[in-house]
């Protein structure tokens, strides 16, 4: 199934997980697998994960299996930044042939021990590149608080608004703590003509590590409600990751009284959380999806 043919018929719930690293045992992500298929959510995307494309040929593996072991829908992610057009044309083949119908395409992080290949510049390139040639749903990412490279919020919707037009159908968004960000996002891009399903990716944050290292990568800023919680509870490991799905709960019942499209969770491969913060919400999910 296409995940854009979803939002037609029902507020859409779906998780993200992250593969192991190239050297790690992989039974802990099918351990984590089994525990998230309870939730049956409406499909569960797969990162490229630690390892970059090396660990690619185990984001396709997971990605079929989700739908052929556990039977849920399954969205394979697709940096393209370090790919020659050959590159490209091998996985997506690799994916055709193993059932994936979705793919998040993405430009990837530049990273210093691998130059950049010139095939595929941005992530328009790839969806342009999969379009001409594929028949694969195309998920493409967005960001509420501005891409980090983009040089303002019109400039970041131009290009967005571009993505779609080359053939993205649906998107999900970056983290964002503040779901005013969102909402104002939200109202912008449908001014500016993007009718793609627009997802809100919501990421429970558990550690101060963890923020720390999102605000350097993202951008993202850190509302003084949630400045509050961290500084509180940073000590006590426990309370902060109750805390964080207290946040994190709050945030999706504001978003889904405001007619989210969906909600993508970022699990980081913990189902505890994952099913914790489901558990609070579905009957709000359930309710708008009979409405």
């Amino acid at each position: 199934m296409k995940t854009a043919d979803l939002f037609s018929k029902k507020t859409v719930f779906s998780l993200e997980v992250f593969p192991p690293r190239p050297d790690a045992d992989e039974s802990v992500i099918y351990d984590t697998l089994e525990q998230l298929s309870d939730i049956r959510p409406d499909f569960i995307s797969v990162t490229y994960g630690a390892g970059g494309g090396r660990n690619g040929c185990k984001t396709i593996r997971i990605a079929s299996d989700i739908q052929n072991i556990y039977g849920v829908e399954s969205v394979a992610h697709m940096p393209c930044i370090d790919l020659t057009k050959e590159q490209a044309r091998l996985i997506l083949d690799s994916m055709r042939e193993h059932g994936i119908e979705n793919i998040l395409a993405l430009r990837g992080d530049r990273r210093e021990d691998s130059p950049a290949q010139s095939d595929f510049a941005h992530a328009s390139d790839l969806i342009t590149f999969i379009k001409e040639r594929y028949d694969f749903n195309i998920i493409a990412a967005c960001y509420p608080e501005i891409h980090p490279e983009s040089t303002g919020a019109a400039d970041d919707l131009k290009w967005l608004r571009y993505k779609v037009d080359c053939g993205a159908d649906h998107l999900i968004t970056q983290l964002f703590l503040d779901n005013r960000y969102f909402f104002d996002f939200r109202e912008k891009a449908a001014i500016a003509g993007i009718d793609a399903p627009i997802e809100a990716g919501i990421m429970p944050v558990t550690n101060k590590r963890q923020i720390e290292r999102m605000v350097k990568l993202c951008g993202v800023e850190l509302p003084q409600k949630f400045v509050r919680v961290l500084e509180r509870y940073e000590h006590n490991e426990t309370a902060l990751r109750d805390a964080g799905i207290a946040y994190a709960i709050d945030q999706i019942t504001d978003l889904i009284a405001e007619g989210v499209d969906g909600i993508h969770l970022y699990t980081m491969n913990n189902a505890y959380i994952a099913h914790r913060i489901y558990d609070a919400v579905q009957s709000l999910i359930r309710a708008e999806c009979s409405a």
